[in-house]
């Protein structure tokens, strides 16, 4: 069990490292050769260019200017300094609201502390529970005194924890209904105020059913002039691309190699020499840039060929599709109704903005994924109950008595000071961390086999199961390994009527772990994600060996993004041990409160200068964050409805029964109120931006403009269209003239369309792709 000793010297240990980190950090973002990896944002946007320094060939690697090192920290406020409109603007709504969650974490969390310390700190305090329960096998320290298991059974003090938990619940509850409101807000203009995108307009349909009569793009196309016959406008059906896929990105590979070899000709007038062997170490020795062109050429061939085969074989395509339609209104009453008797063809659902589209999931069935959640979901139940198993066993391992056990040899080093404290105060914690570090890559790898068809949706699961997962086996595994696995030789020579104080009891001293474990993956962490230790040893190795255009460059300076699937749970479990704790062991809250402050500086400066988000939800993961902390709030009252117990307040325990009630009301209220504006768009506000949009821009080409948006991103790179180029101007490639694409259905006499349709029907991919010039 750790004393304040021990947790003070982890103190120390963790903010020394993050002092280190951070003293690190603000000397390499100086240094010009480090600018691209500390500041890639502005890179990628075009407003900022390598440093150049005049005078010796050293400037050029090492920032001499001293005056630079003196406001190392200036960073920090540099950080706040940007308003909150201009951060959504720079790096979106998303970003933005995600910088919420630790501003909600200050703002319960400040007050909390305060009242904490106030009342509960000086009721645990002045009792002597501890000394009077006499229980030899739980072990308690000084801090533990300032912790609800000092106050005595039966004792009239616990009336001071139920009315504190009573203020603390109304005071959570009353910042999550203002920022739910505040934040559904911000997303109706958000979505009010943006400029147009193609998702705006566009549904995704899956489980188009199979028609012996007709192809899959003529089918989406006859139920959608039937159906939706004033709103259609164009639509997408989706290929299985994937050879094509592995083709251009090889074609990209030759290339960029095509590149470099040029360039190296026009700075030594020499022709490069390869070898075609393996890893050009033997083989035929040839001309680097003759063989290249060679390549490509044999290549583009094959680009062209398998492009049309994957065109013009109805087995390529997948039975969904992207179905854009004139206006807003129309996409929104699509996008939210149901389109058939059967509940299981045409789904339609709002389309992932262009870059959010995981296409890899878009063919999967929808029977299939039915069958493929129901084996994630089993395998995740073994995942994470068997998973307890090594976590007690590490934790064992990284405690004084599990060494002790198994290295009696090491116990005259074991009983140095300063290594035991190390050791009980900071070992366990890094233990736990390091045996988690490929969790959140399973749980990515099994939210894709489950299908979902955008980034976004995939990040959001994970982050789901993350949660769960911290939830059982971080907060709850560590309670029971502390009061079962630790403790089970005192626990089968007890009485078992007092199995329930034990444990009762031992609950509470178990902060003391989870403090050491804040301050290493919450303080120490978050000074290392600044540092940015990885992406800079990454960026210097690709720089070194393998960049060879400007290109290579700008792929080697990988910004990342925020990582929602690991970020958010992350920030969940604090929220966790804060409210559980917040009641029973209020010295948790001040490492909590330090925790969300520097998390918010360090997320905020790298939001603003590194993070490239990959894609914009419009903050439609908030209903998750509220859920969460939610659930966070009904285990906080669970567990001191059973701590009361276990210290026979039977007078006063019924009283906290209203509590958990009162919290699901409030998030029923919640969900009812503010949900819906993350799950559907109102037709007041499309009608009202359609209205604004024919105003201001009455001749706008709608067709041409969402034409080319949904198209594989293969099939552009095939074409020889460059990825970044906007949207304007690839909507210029295209005509705004209708194609007629007749039915062959062979009874019509039912649908109000004649069978022949013509008309403004839109022309099918293959057709599309067949007119554009080969590359």
């Amino acid at each position: 069990m750790a004393t304040l000793g021990d947790i003070g010297l982890a103190a120390g240990l963790n903010i020394l490292s993050a002092f280190i980190f951070f003293v690190a950090f603000a000397i390499l973002r100086l240094q010009p050769f480090n600018d691209r990896v500390y500041f890639p944002k502005w890179y990628l946007k075009g407003l900022r260019t390598d440093p150049v320094h005049g005078g010796a060939f050293v400037r050029k690697f090492v920032n001499l200017d001293w005056r630079s090192y003196i406001k190392f920290l200036n960073w920090m406020p540099a950080a706040l300094r940007m308003p909150e409109p201009e951060l959504i603007d720079h790096a979106g709504l998303d970003s933005a609201v995600y910088l919420r969650i630790y501003l909600i974490g200050l703002k319960i969390f400040v007050p909390i502390a305060f009242l904490a310390w106030a009342v509960l700190v000086p009721v645990n305090s002045t009792s002597t529970g501890l000394e009077g329960a006499k229980l030899d096998n739980i072990t308690s320290s000084d801090i533990d005194k300032l912790s609800i298991s000092n106050v005595h059974e039966e004792s009239q003090r616990f009336w001071a924890h139920i009315v504190v938990a009573y203020a603390f619940t109304f005071w959570t509850c009353y910042i999550l209904s203002k920022e739910y409101e505040k934040v559904a807000a911000m997303r109706l203009q958000f979505l009010a105020s943006e400029k147009r995108r193609p998702d705006q307009f566009t549904v995704l349909v899956k489980n188009i059913p199979p028609d012996p009569d007709e192809s899959v793009s003529e089918l989406v196309e006859h139920f959608f002039l039937v159906n939706h016959s004033d709103n259609y406008l164009t639509h997408q059906v989706v290929y299985n691309a994937n050879k094509l896929s592995k083709l251009v990105k090889k074609k990209k590979k030759l290339q960029n190699w095509l590149v470099y070899y040029q360039n190296k000709l026009e700075r030594t007038s020499e022709r490069p020499q390869i070898k075609t062997g393996f890893l050009g170490l033997c083989g035929v020795q040839v001309d680097a840039i003759d063989h290249h062109n060679t390549e490509i050429d044999r290549l583009s061939k094959e680009i062209a060929l398998e492009r049309d085969k994957v065109t013009n074989d109805p087995n390529s395509v997948i039975p969904a599709a992207f179905v854009s339609f004139k206006t807003r209104w129309g996409a929104a009453v699509c996008a939210q109704t149901q389109q058939t008797r059967n509940p299981t063809l045409w789904l339609t659902e709002w389309a992932p903005e262009p870059r959010d589209v995981y296409w890899s999931n878009l063919s999967i069935p929808y029977v299939s994924l039915t069958v493929r959640r129901l084996i994630i979901g089993v395998a995740f139940f073994f995942l994470t109950f068997f998973f307890m198993i090594p976590i007690a066993i590490v934790q064992s391992l990284a405690s004084i008595e599990g060494i002790q056990k198994r290295a009696p040899w090491l116990n005259p080093i074991l009983d140095i000071g300063f290594i035991k404290s190390f050791i009980q105060g900071f070992l366990p914690g890094i233990a736990l961390k390091l045996f988690l570090i490929f969790l959140p890559t399973i749980l990515m790898i099994m939210s894709k086999f489950e299908g979902f068809g955008s980034i976004s949706s995939l990040e959001r699961r994970s982050a789901s199961r993350y949660y769960i997962f911290n939830l059982v086996n971080i907060f709850l595994g560590n309670i029971l390994t502390g009061t079962a696995f630790e403790q089970l030789d005192s626990f089968i020579h007890q009485p078992a009527n007092e199995y329930p104080v034990t444990i009762g009891t031992a609950i509470p001293l178990k902060a003391s772990f989870f403090i050491t474990y804040i301050m290493v993956d919450g303080w120490a962490g978050i000074a290392a994600e600044v540092l940015m230790l990885k992406p800079l040893i990454i960026y210097h190795l690709k720089n070194f060996f393998l960049v060879k255009t400007e290109k290579d460059r700008e792929e080697a300076m990988d910004p990342g993004s925020i990582g929602f699937n690991t970020g958010e749970p992350r920030i969940q479990l604090y929220f966790l041990l804060g409210l559980v704790y917040a009641a029973v062991t209020p010295t948790v809250l001040p490492f909590i409160i330090v925790f969300f402050g520097l998390a918010y500086v360090v997320f905020r400066h790298q939001i603003i200068n590194v993070y490239n988000q990959e894609y914009e939800s419009a903050a439609a993961f908030w209903p998750d964050v509220h859920f969460r902390v939610i659930i966070a709030l009904i285990v906080s009252q669970i567990v001191l409805m059973g701590l009361l117990t276990t210290k026979k307040a039977a007078s006063s325990t019924p009283f906290l029964i209203v509590l958990p009630i009162l919290t699901i009301w409030f998030h029923r209220y919640c969900k009812g109120r503010f949900e819906p504006a993350f799950v559907r768009y109102p037709l007041q506000e499309a009608m009202m931006k359609d209205t604004l949009e024919r105003a201001t821009e009455p001749n706008l080409n709608l067709k041409a403009y969402l034409q080319n948006a949904y198209v594989h991103p293969v099939f552009k790179a095939s074409l020889g269209e460059d990825d970044d180029e906007d949207e304007e101007t690839m909507s210029l490639k295209w005509e705004s003239e209708s194609i007629t694409v007749p039915t062959k259905r062979q009874s019509r006499k039912n649908t109000p369309l004649p069978s022949r349709i013509s008309g403004a029907s839109s022309p099918s991919l293959p057709d599309a792709i067949r007119n554009q010039p080969e590359p």
